[in-house]
């Protein structure tokens, strides 16, 4: 039966006993879409990982990204994440590719000596800790990573909590070049994109917002039942709700040999 025959309650309980854990987003396969960044992430990721002796892949969520790079680098590559349900995951997604897991919390000192790696990478880390960074990365090594923009999706987040001030948030790209030329690291390329991000049926959008927790941190579905049911009718009228994400595409080197 399609998402948009089946009612209101129907579409939110099936979306709110689904498995949310991992970073798979199959299940919205035609139930929402967001448009791609131009610059190809995990394509230029496996380019610079093929080209990398030692590899650290931070916040590898449930290694899916990593997992579908092909190459892999001449040493090790190691993967760090701190969310429990994802370290099971990321094991099964990369175990038979060799990477290593290491469970880590994301709080500063990462878990690796001083200047060990030539390559460093993340995929929408929640926060680029660039002293860190900076500290494990070798002389001449490269941190490459695309990270999420300011205000992304700002219309989900302020269609269930109300109106919130943009264009002062910490994930300013202007922000991630002065942090990361702070603590030493030179920039060699910063790229912009805005996104169309539609969902099409009301599920989808219970699912996005059970999975991706910090556009709504206290969001269940009793608690935004009203919110949901006006935000049901309006796909219903308009056909899709829509937001814009934001990303950007950042490459730093530490300098040196």
């Amino acid at each position: 039966m399609c998402a948009m025959d089946r009612t209101f309650e129907e579409l939110i309980a099936e979306a709110d006993a689904v498995d949310v854990s991992g970073w798979d987003f199959s299940w919205l396969d035609g139930r929402a879409a967001e448009e791609r960044p131009p610059w190809g992430y995990q394509r230029q990721l496996g380019e610079r990982v093929g080209a990398a002796h030692l590899h650290l892949d931070i916040q590898t969520g449930g290694g899916e990204v990593l997992a579908g790079v092909p190459q892999r680098a001449s040493g090790a590559t190691v993967a760090t994440e701190g969310w429990p349900p994802n370290i099971a995951i990321s094991q099964q997604n990369l175990r038979d590719k060799g990477v290593v897991i290491v469970f880590d919390e994301d709080e500063p000192p990462l878990p690796f000596a001083d200047n060990t790696f030539d390559l460093v990478t993340s995929r929408h880390p929640v926060m680029a800790h660039w002293r860190e960074i900076a500290r494990v990365l070798a002389p001449g090594g490269t941190y490459f990573s695309q990270h999420i923009g300011p205000d992304s999706g700002h219309e989900v987040y302020e269609w269930f909590l109300g109106p919130k001030p943009t264009g002062k948030s910490f994930r300013e790209p202007a922000l991630a070049r002065q942090e990361a030329e702070k603590n030493g690291l030179e920039i060699v390329g910063l790229e912009e994109a805005e996104l169309k991000m539609e969902f099409f049926d009301i599920g989808a959008m219970v699912y996005f917002l059970r999975k991706v927790i910090w556009f709504v941190p206290d969001f269940t579905v009793e608690k935004y039942r009203d919110d949901l049911l006006r935000m049901h009718e309006h796909m219903e009228r308009e056909g899709s709700f829509v937001a814009y994400s934001r990303r950007f595409l950042i490459e730093a080197r530490k300098p040196g040999a």
